[in-house]
């Protein structure tokens, strides 16, 4: 086994055991409470799938982007959310039945979805796409779906296992993702350090407080509701955003670049919306 293939082998463990861990505290009510609410939902996906798509094409044709960062922002923009959102969702005080069932539903809801938002999008901006719903189905069933179903499973059949190992697990999953994140981040800084400078954190930043703002916007009347779509808004899946921009737009080895980029410049600028969030929930 090559040493790439075996970084990547630890991330795909460190966030199954992440998602698993998560499980074991969840419950089959959590992971459906989105789908029995349909205007909960309809928010969600008008938020996530229609307004943040739109802005991000808009941003691609009124801005001069490198062509990596365009597709690595209308690929993001079509993402769902990424498995290790919870836990930092959580840390901002964030309504555990919606978070969970929030992943669950909009991560089914992207098989069907996102094959037809990236062929409509390329049309949009005259660029053959395409990616079929097995692809997108296998990715969010290893990703999330299996790990997570895992965890409630064992946490029903087993809930005093369950509480004493939850926590293990997630610190050692945290150790694992460190672990492997960190030389794809030192493999791919060349690609990264090229971007800057040219509009792209301008870009991010922007894409980042806009998807805060409209996940706030509709995410109803209880505060820790607005907090949970806001941050699922802003952060997307990088695995699905990669697919879609390697099968779509292949060819642009930027693209890696720019989607770390992404995800290390909206974090950041994501900082000030929970530290304010974490006060609202405390008081």
């Amino acid at each position: 086994m090559s040493l790439a293939a075996l970084i990547l082998l630890v991330v795909k463990a460190s966030i199954f055991l992440t998602v698993f861990a998560l499980g074991l505290e969840a419950t089959v009510e959590d992971a459906l409470y989105v789908l029995r609410r349909p205007a909960m939902l309809v928010r969600s996906l008008l938020a996530m799938n229609v307004i943040m798509p739109i802005v991000a094409v808009a941003l691609a044709l009124a801005f001069n982007f490198t062509p990596a960062v365009e597709i690595a922002l209308l690929a993001l923009a079509l993402s769902p959310v990424p498995p290790l959102l919870p836990k930092k969702e959580f840390r901002a005080g964030a309504h555990s039945s919606y978070t969970i069932g929030l992943l669950v539903a909009i991560t089914l809801l992207a098989i069907a979805i996102v094959p037809v938002t990236v062929q409509l999008i390329g049309r949009i901006i005259g660029r053959a796409a395409y990616l079929g719903p097995a692809a997108v189905a296998q990715l969010v069933f290893v990703s999330a779906l299996l790990p997570l179903a895992a965890g409630i499973a064992v946490g029903r059949l087993a809930p005093q296992l369950a509480g004493k190992v939850a926590n293990p697990l997630a610190l050692v999953a945290a150790i694992l993702l460190a672990t492997g994140v960190l030389p794809i981040l030192f493999t791919a800084r060349s690609e990264i350090i090229s971007l800057i400078g040219n509009g792209t954190i301008v870009a991010i930043v922007t894409f980042t407080v806009i998807a805060l703002a409209v996940g706030h916007l509709l995410g109803g009347p209880d505060p820790d509701d607005r907090t949970v779509l806001a941050l699922s808004v802003a952060s997307r899946h990088p695995g699905i955003a990669l697919a879609i921009a390697n099968a779509s737009f292949p060819g642009n080895k930027q693209v890696l670049g720019a989607v770390l980029l992404y995800l290390i410049v909206s974090a950041i600028a994501s900082m000030p919306y929970m530290t304010w969030r974490k006060r609202i929930h405390a008081a």
